[in-house]
């Protein structure tokens, strides 16, 4: 993979004051922007890791899922690299829902995915998702970019509005150009296991109701964390410090 052109966006439906909360669990450095009604983007500075081997769409999925997890909103990964280009949405303990279109938009995913993620998102069932199955044929004027492009159109519908420059296609050295000069715009600097404990804590403070069962957090994380380290991928295994963490914590707010 030519690290150069890779790139990712993380697009929470919720608003940053939400997303703060969770964005120190990934232990990266990160971007975190406001991006419309009700949603924010996160732009991580992952040069190293996409130079280093690991798959941008593996690495954009974990991240989406260690956000996700636990919340009660969902996270879209956009990413692409030299050779394709597709999206990650997370949202609870539910399944991924992902596609991909190859450099030249040739699709390479399944149809029903257009449907499950359109569901997810609450998206029109008629009209958004006439849209996003357009995304699923042939066409000689729409390369991977451009396929990404169309998803965020159908998004807008929902109030998301990118900044300028934050633009499916561009390195991530460029994303992380554009998204500091944005007003609203922060940066978490990759906080220790100490820091995300302490993040995650006073999150479950200041949620109501009770998370899912701690029991079922840990068996999940425990196996993902394990995974994920011992193939060094970066977004999976915070998925699965993620989970540990809640569980543990979730335990103890039980015995409280």
């Amino acid at each position: 993979m030519n690290a150069t052109s890779a790139g990712v966006l993380l697009l929470c439906r919720a608003a940053p004051a939400d997303v703060r909360l969770s964005a120190p669990l990934l232990r990266e450095p990160l971007h975190l922007a406001p991006a419309g009604d009700g949603w924010t983007v996160l732009v991580p500075e992952a040069r190293t890791r996409t130079g280093a081997g690991e798959p941008v769409d593996r690495m954009a999925a974990g991240w989406a899922a260690a956000l996700a997890v636990g919340a009660n909103w969902p996270v879209l990964a956009l990413w692409w690299d030299a050779d394709r280009a597709g999206y990650s949405l997370a949202s609870g303990f539910r399944r991924t829902v992902d596609y991909v279109w190859l450099a030249d938009g040739t699709p390479a995913g399944e149809d029903e995915a257009m449907s499950t993620f359109a569901s997810r998102l609450d998206l029109d069932p008629v009209l958004d998702v006439q849209d996003l199955e357009r995304l699923t044929r042939p066409a000689s004027d729409a390369d991977a970019h451009a396929r990404l492009k169309a998803v965020i159109a159908v998004l807008a519908r929902t109030g998301l509005a990118l900044p300028a420059r934050l633009t499916p296609g561009e390195p991530t050295e460029r994303l992380g150009s554009a998204v500091r000069h944005l007003t609203g715009a922060e940066l978490f600097a990759g906080p220790g296991l100490r820091d995300a404990v302490r993040a995650e804590a006073h999150a479950l403070r200041q949620a109501p109701g009770p998370r899912a069962p701690a029991v079922a957090q840990i068996a999940a994380g425990l196996p993902m964390t394990v995974w994920g380290l011992a193939r060094r991928s970066a977004g999976w295994t915070a998925a699965g410090v993620v989970l540990l963490v809640h569980g543990v914590l979730g335990m103890a707010r039980a015995r409280s």
